[in-house]
């Protein structure tokens, strides 16, 4: 059988097309170099575009350049080495079948954890290293929201919706311990915050609400979120958190530093639309567990005046709170009746020394106030200082966790009112870092802000400073008006600088010391003696000025008269008020005479215009 003409001249275009196709194959094996040759080219463009090198054209250098960039480049990028460590015993006894979510555990080898459940990595972006602790924690913060408000940056959290729930969370803290500094690392901060919202977010809670925690370091968590009494196990770096939820639920509600108002001022509504504090106020309004105040006296009686007053405004706002008097035996019998009376209820203490203060200095026993770790029966309190009185009721702050405060200078809190919750386990922390921690200034306050570097702000209304640091007419006019306002805009007035009961009554002392001044106000020293007046007399009998403070009062009246600093040092409506040489004191708390006449306090300023001495020829 032969084929048509039609069917060989088909096979030989089918023959030719295939000859064609291979030739054209062959050719583009020979021309063009290999994938793997175009990948190494490629490559070795980005990493030399980066590392602003150049190709060579001899083949042999090239690939040697190649091999050089690529061990250069793995020199840049070392290969990861997972740190194996054994895990610890404890987790034998926690369960099997469980969910683990790890977070900063990228570099560690966890094989071993797989035997108890699935393992999760929780990831997120890492702060730069550029993000410095004081963005957090800035000295000044628009309060008032006056200009454009404050706002806090941002520190990147996993996203959750990603993540079912976990029975576990196991994290490795960072810990730069002793750098300086370690304790303000932002890095550090941002890890505990995502190991908190993990706990919070995506835990399983036990029926006691507490969540299984893990951490992996060489210094403990901070205590600020991880409580030392929450710790339930210790292996070497290892430790077992159970930590009660609802405590943490508020800590990583509210602002993640003090670069905004743990309390604010003001709502995100309308304009001069006021923050509502409805809700917080009727769960405060009535104590719910075991609240107080409190306040320390040790090693002298001179602030006995200031807590018995502190106790009168304290009643004066009809909170319901216990008042609490820590005190040593450094107080006498017929100051600690007063005491009782004012309102306090008195426990005594043994003093705790500053080991680096200097003996018989102002601050060899301030760290008595550690005492108030262990007011145990107490689930918070609220510390106050015995120079402040209080104007407003103040009772809202119980629902603040610890610590809670106003601002200071820089990062640090002002320890003169903060919240604090009582713990033996913080009692003995305390205690053993005495000699590690230096305190910035040699108190108590520096102590503490070494130790709890991660506080809440209140707005500076409820602790407010008795100082003028700018040194300016507008911040006195301001200032003054909120010392005299009635009703008071102001929840506390902490006086700095010389006391108002080592003082007269008639204008405030600080006026008479040159490096005292930006402590002076007469409106502020005014709004301490109306209270004090409405107090019972026979407290008022303990604000007594001794007979050798009247002295040093009248000599530094007299250097300051001789030096020219009492000049225009008080004013009230723009107006400069003159002072008198003092020729009698008729009463122990104040009250004076001018040419055996007692001098009277003229208008609702009381700023000393007496008609007594203009008879008496001593004004001109």
């Amino acid at each position: 059988m032969f084929m048509s003409t039609s069917a060989k001249s088909l096979i030989i275009r089918i023959n030719f097309i295939f000859l064609a196709f291979f030739l054209v194959v062959y050719v583009a094996l020979l021309l063009y170099p290999s994938a793997s040759d175009y990948h190494r080219r490629a490559a070795s463009l980005v990493r030399c575009s980066l590392l602003e090198c150049h190709h060579k054209n001899e083949n042999g250098i090239m690939m040697k350049a190649i091999l050089e960039e690529s061990i250069n480049v793995n020199k840049l990028k070392p290969r990861r080495e997972l740190i194996k460590r054994e895990k610890p015993s404890f987790l034998n006894n926690i369960g099997y079948g469980m969910k683990i979510g790890m977070i900063n555990m990228d570099d560690e080898d966890v094989s071993e954890w797989r035997e108890h459940g699935q393992i999760v990595h929780v990831s997120f972006e890492k702060v730069p290293e550029q993000f410095e602790w004081k963005a957090i924690f800035p000295e000044w913060i628009d309060e008032e929201e006056e200009y454009s408000g404050s706002r806090c940056p941002e520190i990147p959290m996993p996203d959750w919706e990603e993540y079912a729930l976990m029975d576990m969370i196991v994290v490795k803290l960072p810990c730069k311990k002793p750098e300086v500094g370690w304790n303000r690392d932002v890095f550090r901060l941002q890890v505990h915050l995502a190991a908190a919202n993990a706990a919070v977010k995506k835990g399983r809670w036990d029926w006691k609400g507490r969540m299984k925690v893990v951490v992996l370091s060489k210094c403990p968590a901070m205590v600020e979120l991880f409580r030392c009494e929450e710790v339930v196990k210790r292996e070497g770096e290892w430790w077992l958190y159970r930590p009660e939820m609802w405590r943490l639920e508020q800590k990583v509600s509210l602002p993640v530093g003090s670069c905004n108002l743990a309390l604010p001022l003001w709502g995100k509504g309308a304009i001069n639309e006021r923050y509502d504090i409805s809700k917080i106020k009727s769960m405060t309004e009535k104590p719910r567990k075991r609240e107080a105040y409190v306040t320390v006296l040790h090693s002298s009686e001179s602030y006995v005046c200031g807590a018995i007053t502190l106790a009168q405004s304290l009643i004066r706002t009809r909170t319901r709170r216990d008042l609490l008097l820590l005190l040593d035996t450094s107080i006498s019998e017929p100051k600690r009746v007063a005491l009782s009376r004012a309102g306090w209820s008195l426990r005594f203490i043994k003093r705790i020394r500053n080991p680096r203060a200097e003996k018989d200095s102002y601050n060899e026993y301030n760290y008595s106030k550690f005492r108030l770790w262990q007011l145990t029966d107490y689930d918070k309190l609220i510390f106050i200082d015995a120079d402040i009185i209080v104007l407003r009721n103040i009772d809202l702050l119980f629902h603040f966790p610890q610590m809670t405060a106003t601002g200071n200078d820089a990062h640090i809190f002002n320890s003169g009112i903060m919240v604090i919750e009582p713990s033996n386990c913080t009692f003995r922390m305390l205690m053993h870092r005495r000699k590690e921690i230096i305190s910035y200034n040699g108190g108590d306050q520096g102590y503490l802000n070494e130790i709890f570097v991660w506080w809440h702000r209140l707005p500076r209304r409820v602790n407010f400073l008795k100082n003028f640091w700018s040194n300016s007419s507008i911040e006195a006019a301001v200032k003054n008006q909120l010392f005299g306002s009635e009703p008071p805009k102001l929840y506390s007035i902490h006086y700095l600088g010389l006391k108002p009961w080592l003082c007269y009554r008639d204008y405030d002392c600080n006026w008479d010391i040159a490096d005292q001044h930006v402590y002076a106000s007469d409106d502020a020293h005014r709004r301490w003696w109306q209270l004090h007046d409405a107090m019972p007399e026979e407290l008022q009998q303990l604000c007594r000025l001794s007979a050798q403070r009247k002295i040093e009062l009248e000599w530094n009246r007299k250097i300051a008269g001789q030096s020219g600093a009492l000049a225009g040092n008080c004013t009230d409506g723009g107006i400069a008020v003159a002072r008198v040489e003092i020729e009698g004191i008729e009463e122990e708390h104040g009250d004076r005479e001018v040419g055996g006449k007692k001098l009277e306090m003229e208008g609702k300023d009381s700023t000393f215009r007496v008609h007594a001495a203009e008879e008496s020829g001593v004004i001109d």
